[in-house]
């Protein structure tokens, strides 16, 4: 079935750990125009897509709290809906680091809903180890632990604006390895043998985004060349997941820090791909945080 024919209809199903930002995607959804249902069970699923009366976009909320809710029963569910004429089912899965999932429920107070008592670690546990499968089937996957609740709004929008099924667009990222990869990305490309601006003490302070660092690295013999392929290979790459129905390809920068090196290649390269006719949008990982915590 192809998703840009007229008859169809778009279906969302959203589910993560308790307090990876769930009700706050529902809400997004709600907002762009979605049907939204939360917590139905799901053996119910069926009969609502059976009643003609709606055609609106609708998405439906699903976690361990639901009535009747398995892993096989969520599997079982989506084949049930892709056989429907007219629907393609998406899961959207909402994931988060565990601490920072131990530091929200300690923020809220509340009690984690599969915790014995009021401690919330072993419940984020056996959730996680529950959810792993659905992780795993996740066709659109947000890592929210960096996230606020306007971030996670726009990550949600970037991926589920109405007339955008059917389209590709694209992410690009950078990010400081001693940090971590990021865990929902598609292409990552390593910056760190490039020359790094950090050693020179006029530069330290400044980021990539800024002409003098990026001026300062494509004095590197080999710049120019890494721009030149890493581009290539992704105006080569998009057109091919376009035809294969990949709605959206995320594209991370790595270096040190990710202030200078990386977040020097990702504008560079957002900017040919935009240049060439793609929807992109870009995020500097450890410049957002730190914009974040300064504000704090």
């Amino acid at each position: 079935m192809n998703p840009t024919e007229p008859t169809h209809r778009r279906l969302v199903l959203i589910t993560g750990p308790s307090g990876a930002g769930r009700s706050s995607a529902i809400r997004a959804l709600e907002d762009l125009g979605f049907e939204v249902i939360d917590n139905m069970p799901l053996r119910l699923i069926r009969a609502l897509l059976d009643d003609p009366s709606s055609t609106r976009p609708l998405a439906l909320g699903i976690d361990p709290r639901t009535r009747d809710f398995s892993v096989n029963a969520v599997m079982d569910a989506i084949g049930q809906i892709a056989a429907i004429p007219g629907l393609v089912p998406e899961l959207l899965y909402l994931d988060c680091d565990t601490n920072v999932l131990l530091r929200r429920f300690s923020e809220t107070r509340r009690r984690h809903p599969l915790a014995d008592g009021d401690r919330p670690e072993a419940g984020i546990a056996r959730e996680m180890e529950m959810l792993g499968p659905l992780r795993a089937r996740a066709d659109v996957l947000i890592d929210t632990s960096q996230l606020n609740v306007h971030q996670l709004r726009a990550a949600v929008e970037e991926w589920f604006a109405p007339g955008e099924q059917g389209h590709l667009s694209v992410s690009v990222e950078s990010f400081s390895y001693k940090r971590g990869l990021p865990r929902s990305v598609d292409m990552v490309f390593d910056c760190r043998f490039l020359k790094n601006p950090y050693w020179e003490p006029s530069l330290r302070a400044a980021n990539g985004t800024e002409k003098v660092v990026q001026d300062h690295i494509a004095t590197d013999s080999r710049y120019a060349e890494f721009v030149a392929k890493t581009t290539d290979l992704a105006l080569w790459l998009l057109p091919a997941f376009a035809e294969e129905g990949k709605s959206h390809l995320s594209i991370a920068f790595g270096c040190t820090g990710g202030q200078h090196r990386s977040v020097a290649m990702a504008e560079t390269c957002a900017v040919a791909l935009a240049k060439a006719g793609w929807q992109v949008s870009i995020r500097h990982r450890e410049l957002d945080r730190r914009k974040k915590d300064g504000a704090e």
